[in-house]
Formats: C-alpha cells, sequence, structure tokens
C-alpha cells in the first residue's frame, strides 16, 4: 500500500470541512429551526436569497429535497414536468417525481442536456385537449451533470424564460453547481432572480460545505416549501451548526472554484493526448467525463486504485472525475503523471 495522500475525484461531494469553516460551526449561535428560531439558519437563508435576487430561502439537508420540493410546489398529479433527458430531478433522485408529486415528465434531448427555447415551446402541451397532461412546470439544470459540466447563460436562461411566462409556466433551476458556471461567464447571480421561480442551491458540492442545500423562491412559495419539507421529514432542530457552513462557504469559497475548473481543463487536456482514451466531453467547468477504448472502466479504476486515485465509472465505457477544494496543485501533477504513465498494452 502506497503512503501518498488519497486522490478522490469522484465527486466534489466527498470535500471536508477545514479549520476556519469548523471554527464557523463550532461557534455558531443555534436555536429550533422547526420552531424558526435558529437564527444561524435564517442568516444563510436571507443571504442565499439576496445573492440570487429572490425573496425567501428554506434550508434542507440535500439538494434532492429542495429540488423534489419546488416540484411539489409547482405541479399537481397528473400534470408533467419538462426537462433534459440527462437532467439530475429525473436520473437521479429516485424516481421522486412520480413519487412525491404524481408528475410525468417530458424529456427532451439538448446537446449536453442543455435545452433551448425552441425545444421547450414545442413540447407544452394543448392544455385544451384531455389526451394529454397539462404541462405545469420548466426545470434546467446548471451546471449539467451528465453533460460533463455544461452551463447555460443567463442570455440562454431569459429566452427559455420568456416561453415559459407566455405559456404562464413556472421554471425551476437545479442550481447544484450553478456558482462553478458564474465563476466562469461573470455574470451575476442576483440576475437569476428575474428568470426563475425556484431555485436549488447545493451547498454540500464545489462550495464544500458537509450537509444542506437552499430552496429560493417567494416568499409564498418558501412557505409552501416550509410544510412540504416537513413532510417528506427534512425538518431539521439546531441546523445553524450546518448552515454556518454554509455561510462561511459563501464568503470564502466561491471565488476559488474558478481554480476548480482550471485544474479540470487540465486534465481534459492530457487525457486528450492518451491512447486509451477515445474521446473527452468539452471540460467547461469542474467535471471531466472521457471514453476508453482498449480498456474496461473496471480494469482502469483498479488501475487508478493502485496509485491511490479515485475516480468513478459514468457509463458501460466511461468514466468521470470531479475537481474540488480538497484536490490541490500537488494532486493534479500527481494524477497527470500517473495518466501519462499507466499502459494497458
Amino acid at each position: 500500500m502506497k503512503n501518498e495522500k488519497i486522490i478522490d475525484l469522484r465527486s466534489d461531494t466527498v470535500t471536508k470541512p477545514g479549520f476556519g469553516m469548523l471554527q464557523a460551526m463550532t461557534g455558531a449561535e443555534v436555536g429550533d429551526d422547526v420552531l424558526g428560531e435558529d437564527p444561524t439558519v435564517q442568516a444563510l437563508e436571507q443571504k442565499t436569497a439576496e445573492l440570487f435576487g429572490m425573496e425567501a430561502g428554506l434550508f434542507c439537508p440535500s439538494g434532492t429535497m429542495t429540488n423534489q420540493i419546488a416540484i411539489k410546489i409547482h405541479t399537481q398529479p397528473g400534470t408533467e414536468v419538462i426537462c433534459d433527458q440527462k437532467a439530475h430531478i429525473y436520473n437521479y433522485e429516485g424516481g421522486g417525481i412520480a413519487f412525491n408529486s404524481g408528475a410525468s415528465v417530458r424529456l427532451l434531448q439538448g446537446p449536453r442536456g442543455i435545452i433551448t427555447p425552441e425545444m421547450v415551446e414545442q413540447n407544452i402541451n394543448n392544455p385544451d385537449d384531455i389526451h394529454f397532461p397539462t404541462t405545469a412546470l420548466v426545470a434546467l439544470e446548471n451546471t449539467v451533470n451528465k453533460g460533463g459540466g455544461s452551463y447555460y447563460t443567463l442570455a440562454q436562461i431569459e429566452a427559455i424564460s420568456q416561453v415559459c411566462r407566455q405559456h404562464q409556466l413556472p421554471l425551476h433551476l437545479d442550481g447544484a453547481r450553478v456558482f462553478n458556471a458564474l465563476v466562469e461567464t461573470g455574470e451575476d447571480s442576483r440576475e437569476y432572480g428575474r428568470y426563475f421561480d425556484t431555485i436549488s442551491i447545493c451547498l454540500s458540492k464545489g462550495l464544500g460545505i458537509p450537509v444542506g442545500s437552499v430552496l429560493l423562491g417567494s416568499k409564498e412559495h418558501i412557505k409552501k416549501g416550509r410544510r412540504i419539507r416537513k413532510v417528506l421529514g427534512g425538518g431539521m432542530r439546531q441546523a445553524g451548526y450546518l448552515a454556518a457552513a454554509g455561510v462561511y462557504a459563501l464568503e470564502h469559497h466561491v471565488e476559488r472554484l474558478k481554480e476548480d475548473n482550471a485544474r479540470a481543463r487540465k486534465i481534459g487536456e492530457v487525457l486528450q493526448q492518451l491512447p486509451y482514451v477515445a474521446a473527452v466531453e468539452p471540460v467547461d467547468t469542474n467535471i471531466v467525463l472521457f471514453s476508453l477504448k482498449g480498456v474496461s472502466t473496471k480494469e482502469f479504476l483498479e488501475r487508478l486504485a493502485a496509485e491511490q486515485i479515485k475516480a468513478i465509472a459514468f457509463g458501460p465505457d466511461s468514466i468521470r472525475m470531479v475537481t474540488h477544494l480538497d484536490f490541490s496543485e500537488e494532486m493534479l501533477q500527481r494524477l497527470l503523471k500517473v495518466l501519462n504513465e499507466i499502459s494497458f498494452a
């Protein structure tokens, strides 16, 4: 067994709090959040809402919960949600759209998970035709996990929002890694509040807190969402210890996401030159997706594991690597050296 520190690129959810974040957590002022008495949770909800130009926020245990609460807010059983076929809300939330909301899904096929206004327009059902479910919600993801970290610009979002408003449809954002997109585009997060009815912000990915996401929306939406959170079992008591990590992350970990994105691009550049790599998806943010040739994903991952490196299979012949705040420049150089040296001849 090698003595080198493990490099874990399976996800940006594997990070652990650093000294500053731990200090913020242990020093947090807390209360019972279910009773509306945790000041640190309230501070996080307000801070996140203001960042995105929204009225209110709701702190929850996970991004899956914030997404599912939003879908429940906007839909009724028998209605339909429009999203891309790569969407996290469809692929990775345990069938929650059907289980929690009783809604069906209209899956679109956008390039790398990015749908267009025209696609949305063409897939809105005629509300007067009783053979089809009533279209109730359009949902976007930024960045797109299965799209290799692809992202929407504000101009693209605005155009989709216009279609939604013409048809009186709410627009939801699964913003699991939205800050990775924002540091690339340089766009103002507050503009998002003009186009989305609800936004899910995951703090336990690129921003590196141990647990938690925030759902943003109008005061009325969040009031309704608080009741749904209770039904789903998501009410937490002295949650301020976790919320304090979120406040710290918003103040210290956003701009440094540029480092994660840059390191991911360096990995992509090296992978493109390797004989055992068939193709590399464009690396827009902190996710690297690539397919293999002449070697199985099992064999490739085993070879990495022998070098104390972890990645994850993302299909029958594909691998995903995700950079994050616990992946240093030194680790990057070690990874690149291993990738260049291993052979499958």
